[in-house]
């Protein structure tokens, strides 16, 4: 039978590297990479190759590999990104996934991260996309600003975020809801100048031009 993105996200397996990978980042500080933002990526993604026309198959891959995504964190932040894509290939290996979609699960995994990697086909755009966007208040671990690094600072700031996708215009845009009492403009693109230039590039491979709005202003 032919696996599918119902059957993974209630793999035990599955969901016990998600849950490990989480575990280690809490310890390290990093925000929220639970099941939740697993789960986030995954829709994300294939809305995004909806929107766009992409056929439900290509969306399928693109759940797969938004939600398998991070697993590498279980073993450590460092090369997340290769090592997940190893640990899916082999995952999905076993389960018995098309030996082309796991290909195209792996390759995406492993160029998700912008220290390196880069959109490779519309799969790992769709992921680029998807988890740079998901960028929210309730990510953050602690509703303390003094224990806030300059992540949670930006995090922690952002009310609300969305990815708007305009076919006939071939426009993606990011929108994000800013409290600037927390965190401004110029504090966000401090933080996320690489992840949006990832984004940009990613939005070309899908034929698009991308945007990023802030409090209904269009910055880039």
């Amino acid at each position: 039978m032919k696996i599918r993105y119902e059957d993974i996200r209630r793999d035990e397996e599955i969901l016990s590297f998600i849950e490990q990978g989480d575990r280690v980042l809490g310890s390290l500080g990093y925000t929220e990479h639970s099941r939740a933002h697993a789960a986030k990526v995954a829709e994300s993604a294939a809305l995004i190759l909806k929107e766009l026309g992409y056929e439900e198959n290509i969306q399928e891959t693109a759940r797969i590999a938004g939600f398998l995504h991070d697993i590498g964190n279980a073993v450590n932040r460092t090369d997340h990104a290769h090592t997940g894509a190893i640990i899916a290939y082999n995952l999905l290996k076993e389960r018995r996934m098309d030996l082309q979609e796991r290909l195209r699960v792996m390759t995406a995994i492993g160029n998700h991260d912008e220290n390196t990697g880069s959109a490779i086909d519309d799969v790992s755009a769709a992921l680029i996309l998807a988890d740079k966007g998901d960028v929210r208040r309730n990510r953050v671990r602690t509703s303390n600003p003094a224990s806030f690094d300059a992540h949670d600072k930006v995090n922690f700031s952002v009310l609300s975020s969305r990815i708007d996708i305009q076919r006939e215009k071939k426009k993606i845009t990011l929108s994000l809801t800013l409290d600037e009492g927390i965190s401004s403009v110029m504090d966000y693109f401090e933080i996320f100048l690489e992840r949006m230039m990832m984004c940009r590039k990613a939005a070309i491979v899908l034929g698009c031009t991308f945007f990023l709005s802030v409090n209904d202003t269009k910055l880039c």
